[in-house]
């Protein structure tokens, strides 16, 4: 693999929340020349759209039969990002503390992941992406060329989402990752895991240009002969 190849390249990142997939990702677009997709923003905003139109999140049954309701659409932009339902922005209500709770129970039911798995493949096509998420390199774009699987001591990733969040709290934060991460890999359809041939990547004691450096050196290697 090499700079020659980047146009068709697809980068699958994959981990646990808090492990620093967006910022990695943005990062490693912007340096290669590469759009950039996060496939949680996706999650987020069917759940906000649920919350929005009082489905109860909670019951399978109501999401199904509106999982192919909101009209959604990513930006692949790496230095601006956007999501829009119904040709409305919505980066900022999908951060909220209503749509963190939310997300587990929609991201598990199977009419919202086949949906959005089948947006997320159509925005990749040809390559040259960037693509974040929980199940990418695994059930999405299991041919990706390059697969990461990230990951972060629980205390690492708690502390850098309370400050992402303005919170004090760390020990609450580290128990809704924690949770998340149960839901997340406990699902029956599309759990986390690490995707065969994914390099494993442990961010704890990493800084963030030093991940990004890791991943656009596997990125820009020279194909083995």
């Amino acid at each position: 693999m090499n700079a020659g190849d980047l146009s068709s390249l697809v980068v699958a990142v994959d981990g646990t929340s808090g492990s620093g997939k967006s910022s990695t990702c943005r990062a490693v677009a912007e340096r290669l020349g590469l759009r950039y997709l996060d496939t949680g923003a996706m999650y987020r905003a069917v759940s906000w759209w649920m919350l929005q139109h009082d489905v109860d999140v909670d019951e399978v049954d109501e999401v199904t039969a509106h999982a192919h309701t909101p009209q959604l659409e990513s930006g692949t932009d790496p230095r601006r990002p956007t999501i829009t339902l119904d040709g409305v922005d919505v980066s900022v209500e999908i951060r909220s503390d209503a749509v963190n709770a939310a997300v587990s129970p929609v991201s598990t039911v199977p009419a919202v992941r086949a949906r959005l798995v089948e947006l997320q493949r159509d925005i990749i096509g040809a390559g040259g992406i960037v693509v974040e998420g929980r199940d990418i390199g695994s059930v999405v774009w299991p041919a990706a060329r390059l697969k990461v699987f990230l990951t972060a001591d629980p205390s690492a990733r708690a502390a850098r989402r309370a400050a992402e969040a303005g919170s004090t709290d760390v020990t609450a934060t580290q128990e809704s990752l924690l949770n998340r991460d149960r839901i997340d890999s406990g699902r029956a359809v599309a759990p986390l895991t690490m995707a065969d041939g994914a390099v494993h990547i442990d961010t704890t004691d990493l800084s963030l240009d030093e991940v990004v450096d890791l991943i656009v050196g596997l990125a820009t290697a020279p194909a083995e002969a």
